[in-house]
């Protein structure tokens, strides 16, 4: 659910333009979400049975994940009570495929065009329903999108490396989102819940307006058309209906103009829409809920198993149950392209952060303390000296280029350590944020986790590939020198370049930029 207005579109060779666009859209697709699940929670508890048939009919339904299967990731085990983590995708569509969405979107030249996915929001709950953390991924992410096919039509697109993340949606649906965020994170993805322009404004009525802070008086608008066009006194203002779309929109005037800063912005909206979720009474009025209610199922497109009125109720009160204080927000750990245009996944941090939500680990340090836990493979290990290893250059990173030697190096450990059959496979340079030990098939399970055991790999990175024909150990971006791993398992502190913004955070203020002051 983009809403860029037309002189906020992104332009070349404009390096701040670029991370913020995306940062806009991806907090007015989780304020969609969750206004939608609270519509829904509310509004149509006691409806009859006519009418939730008529709503079911509004939602639209897609295939969750259209990728090839080598590239999804597994499902998550359940804790000791039973209980498994919920992982939802949130995307926010630019599709300019009517009027209204046209004219809330701006860009005439873009109507009827291909949609993207400029909004893409992974919404985590943990398994016990106790915290819930939200990684946004910048639009203009390049990341490698898989094989993809399309449900409709059949057609298959190829995979691509180095694509802007916001095009997965243009190969086959929501489901090639989905598909890109497994390959790239190894996080299963439950559901996905996907909105379009439509019905922003009144939703944001519908909860009586959202408070915002900033400390001055801000005019975004520039002499030659840029800008929102918010208009707001210092301290705090209650935004709705068109003003909240601007607050939403706004880069220019907000701290130094980037589109970080509009990221910023729209996490303290996020977080205050929430809170007014569950404290506002306007939410009771039945001929209004019906009304948003209409609004909001026309306006979602949602995964097959989510696609009635009562089972996206039954996910509220899942949502429901967690706290506003246990909401963290956060944005995927990012550093600039070469060319300064787009955005890469920050070496270790981004991996970091995937683990964590992986691994159901609380991003407000909050959480209970999870113990390590050790697989054993029920294939025994052969000798060490009958183990062939073959060992890869997996150094390179977005910002750094790969150490020369390196497989070398590793392979030379191994056979140090009584591995006489470790190899180094120097016919290609890899990329790899984390060291990795992949395996081909169950017999050769034991094979992979003896190796990790040797060098001190977590079991957790030892993963079944079909992409590798014998046990192989990549060494990541996260082992660049020594002969000592050092496992980021040790450390479950959430990146400080994750930006975490906690739900209850009231005194969030946005800096305004002096130039827009009046």
């Amino acid at each position: 659910m983009s809403l860029t207005p037309q002189d906020d579109r992104v332009r070349p060779g404009r390096r701040r333009g670029r991370t913020g666009d995306r940062g806009r859209r991806r907090h007015r697709i989780l304020f969609w979400s969750a206004m939608t699940m609270a519509v829904v929670m509310v509004g149509v508890a006691g409806a009859g049975y006519l009418y939730l048939r008529h709503l079911n009919g509004n939602i639209k339904k897609d295939d969750l994940n259209i990728g090839d299967a080598k590239d999804r990731a597994a499902e998550p085990k359940a804790n000791a009570a039973g209980q498994t983590p919920l992982n939802i995708l949130l995307i926010g569509s630019d599709a300019r495929d009517s009027k209204e969405n046209q004219k809330l979107g701006g860009a005439k030249d873009t109507y009827n065009t291909a949609p993207r996915a400029d909004v893409q929001m992974l919404l985590h709950v943990s398994a016990d329903r106790t915290d819930m953390s939200v990684v946004s991924m910048p639009r203009d992410t390049l990341v490698d999108i898989p094989e993809c096919t399309d449900p409709d039509t059949g057609k298959t697109y190829a995979a691509t490396t180095s694509t802007m993340t916001n095009a997965s949606l243009e190969r086959g649906g929501p489901g090639c989102t989905v598909a890109t965020w497994e390959k790239l994170t190894d996080i299963h993805v439950d559901h996905f819940v996907m909105v379009d322009f439509a019905g922003v404004v009144s939703m944001a009525d519908a909860i009586g307006g959202v408070p915002v802070c900033v400390d001055a008086d801000i005019y975004s608008h520039t002499r030659s058309g840029h800008g929102s066009g918010l208009k707001l006194r210092k301290g705090t203002t209650s935004v709705k209906g068109k003003q909240a779309l601007q607050w939403l929109r706004t880069r220019y005037g907000f701290e130094d103009g980037s589109d970080i800063a509009r990221t910023k912005a729209q996490h303290m909206y996020m977080n205050s829409m929430v809170r007014q979720l569950r404290e506002n009474a306007t939410l009771s009025n039945p001929g209004k809920l019906r009304a948003l209610a209409e609004t909001a199922t026309e306006a979602l497109t949602v995964d097959k198993g989510l696609g009635t009125v009562t089972k996206l109720y039954d996910l509220s009160k899942e949502l429901k149950k967690v706290p506003t204080g246990r909401i963290t927000m956060t944005t995927m750990p990012w550093v600039y392209s070469a060319d300064g245009n787009r955005v890469l996944p920050k070496p270790t941090d981004a991996a970091k952060l995937f683990r964590l939500v992986r691994e159901d680990i609380a991003l407000d340090g909050k959480g209970k303390k999870k113990k390590k836990t050790t697989t054993t493979s029920s294939d025994p290990a052969a000798a060490d000296d009958r183990i062939a290893v073959r060992v890869q250059n997996g150094t390179r990173s977005s910002t750094l280029g790969p150490v020369s030697g390196r497989a070398s190096a590793i392979a030379g450990l191994l056979v140090g350590k009584g591995f006489d059959e470790a190899r180094a496979d120097s016919s290609t340079l890899l990329s790899e944020d984390e060291t990795v030990i992949r395996y081909p098939s169950a017999d050769l399970e034991g094979d992979a986790q003896r190796v990790a055991k040797a060098l001190g790999v977590p079991t957790a990175q030892v993963k079944k590939s079909a992409d590798v024909d014998g046990v192989t150990l990549v060494v990541g971006a996260d082992w660049r020198s020594g002969t000592t791993y050092t496992s980021a398992d040790d450390d479950d502190t959430t990146p400080k370049s994750a930006s975490a913004l906690n739900g209850a955070d009231t005194k969030a203020c946005m800096h305004v930029d002096p130039d827009y002051t009046w």
